[in-house]
């Protein structure tokens, strides 16, 4: 395949992993390795498919967009696109955008549960216990008999109920932007949650960021989980207004485990790193050994599509 677009002659693939590390590459594409350092691999004029570099955030993310006129396909390694939708502005028409669907469900769901277990059974206590050597017995909730609502019922989100089901929760609630019918029950619409978050017990936040979830976990949310009930987030930080988190922490009313804040990294000073009942981890959800495997494969199998002509999966905006 060979671009002609903006007197490009090759068509260049900007991978974050250099090509040999890919099994299944298609040939006939210019691979080119680059991984958000200052200096590109070559002209993006040239580049045909982008692979964003991961986790590098935004501004790395959308830095060689606006000379990228010959570009068809940006993929993110990311389930999220937020990073990179403040450039695409900045390319041609019919561009598409594709996330890592596939790629993060495992290990953000692996993350989910490992905060819940972990605050509802004291575990930051009982690390600050060990440092000061204090055997800090008691009892603690569990998560059986619990209610849980998972909001954002995407891939992540199945993946986060298929993990749930040992645990013997008393029900598990599902919200997505609208409503639906699945195997495992009905998913509810964003709009009904004021009737359902007085009944949960743990909510888990999995949903994208975009204009319709920013700011979605107000005051007015958190006023109407009940008391003692815990906040999990996985999605974004930008999804929780943080100075209302806040004040629902220190009243001693709500506990949360966050592995996204807003802001983000949490500067040094930040309130939120010495609120009471909050269990923080530095947006670790995606990174695992898991990633790798999981992106690669995806990478293959997207490029051996392009390649070959074919429609590449995981699209969620096409520029205009």
């Amino acid at each position: 395949m060979t671009s002609t677009t903006a007197g490009a002659t090759t068509a260049d693939v900007w991978l974050p992993f250099p090509a040999d590390e890919i099994d299944g590459l298609p040939e006939g594409l210019d691979y080119l390795f680059w991984d958000g350092g200052p200096e590109y691999p070559g002209d993006p004029a040239h580049c045909v498919y982008y692979v964003v570099p991961y986790m590098k955030g935004s501004e790395i993310a959308v830095r060689p967009l606006d000379a990228m006129s010959a570009v068809q396909v940006v993929q993110t390694l990311s389930a999220g696109i937020d990073h990179v939708e403040p450039g695409l502005g900045l390319l041609p028409a019919g561009v598409r955008l594709c996330n890592a669907k596939g790629v993060h469900e495992a290990s953000t769901a692996e993350l989910a549960l490992t905060l819940i277990l972990a605050s509802l059974r004291g575990f930051p206590g009982f690390v600050h216990g060990q440092d000061k050597e204090e055997w800090r017995s008691g009892f603690y909730p569990a998560l059986a008999d619990k209610s849980v609502l998972i909001v954002g019922y995407g891939s992540i989100g199945s993946a986060i109920e298929d993990r749930l089901a040992p645990f013997e929760c008393a029900r598990v609630v599902r919200v997505a932007r609208s409503a639906r019918t699945t195997g495992r029950g009905p998913v509810h619409a964003l709009d009904d949650l004021p009737a359902l978050l007085p009944d949960a017990d743990v909510v888990v936040l999995s949903t994208p960021l975009n204009p319709s979830t920013q700011g979605l976990v107000d005051a007015g949310f958190l006023a109407a989980m009940p008391d003692g009930a815990l906040l999990v987030n996985v999605a974004r930080g930008g999804v929780v207004d943080t100075e209302a988190l806040l004040a629902e922490l220190e009243s001693g009313r709500l506990r949360a485990a966050l592995d996204v804040t807003d802001p983000e990294p949490l500067p040094s000073g930040h309130p939120l790193w010495h609120a009471p009942n909050v269990l923080i981890t530095p947006h670790v959800g995606g990174s695992t050994s898991a990633f790798e495997p999981r992106a690669k494969r995806l990478l293959a199998e997207q490029l051996t599509r392009f390649a070959a002509g074919e429609p590449v999966v995981n699209v969620v905006s096409t520029t205009g």
